[in-house]
């Protein structure tokens, strides 16, 4: 591999950093491996600050830092992550996704997202293709393994089975359970503590692959 195509990633997908869930929660292990993974870019090939990616291309990282900081160099442990999480991490409007090899030093949040500080990508793969339907399935099915309250139970049932799937319904739903982004911080943090440990997103993810809405 050529100089040129050794380049340092130091902004890759900054910007979303506000996005991501706390620090607090998150496992402060690091080390170090070599492993295949799914990486997303834009139709140009671009992460964040214009860094190109390019079959056979490498970028580092110093390992530094937060997640979500220029340290680290963002993939998934999964190719339906990586479709299903896009929004709420570089919302790439029409994103190329990438089977990558990683290696170095390792940082994970929650599943939701890893960073490395060595990746290469391999080639570009077919990402799989989610209905409306099945991302607010997925939605649902994820935050039904924290949330216990009856009447956001009845509403996620109601949902899933297509009783009743009205906007009036399910702002009902949400005022059960107050604030959405501070219960789900607090979701997190009250399973990690109890020793729960992380969901199995990407099992979570295939079960809305495959449903049938």
């Amino acid at each position: 591999m050529s100089a040129g195509d050794k380049r340092t990633d130091r902004l890759d997908d900054a910007a979303h950093a506000q996005v991501v869930p706390t620090e607090e929660a998150v496992s402060d292990d690091i080390v170090a491996r070599t492993t295949l993974r799914w990486k997303l870019t834009n139709a140009q090939h671009q992460t964040y600050g214009g860094c190109e990616w390019w079959q056979g291309v490498t970028h580092e990282a110093s390992g530094e830092g937060e997640l979500c900081g220029p340290g680290w160099i963002h993939v998934y442990t999964s190719p339906r992550l990586a479709v299903l999480l896009n929004p709420i991490h570089a919302n790439f409007g029409d994103p190329v996704l990438w089977r990558v090899e990683c290696c170095g030093e390792v940082k994970t949040n929650h599943r939701l997202k890893e960073g490395w500080t060595r990746v290469t990508t391999i080639k570009i793969v077919k990402a799989p293709v989610y209905s409306h339907e099945q991302r607010i399935a997925f939605a649902i099915w994820c935050a039904a393994q924290l949330c216990c309250d009856p009447a956001w139970s009845a509403w996620a049932d109601g949902w899933i089975s297509g009783q009743d799937r009205t906007l009036e319904a399910a702002w009902s739903a949400g005022s059960a359970v107050g604030s959405a982004e501070a219960w789900g911080e607090a979701a997190w943090a009250a399973a990690w503590a109890a020793g729960a440990g992380p969901l199995d997103l990407d099992a979570i993810a295939l079960r809305a692959l495959e449903w049938q809405p």
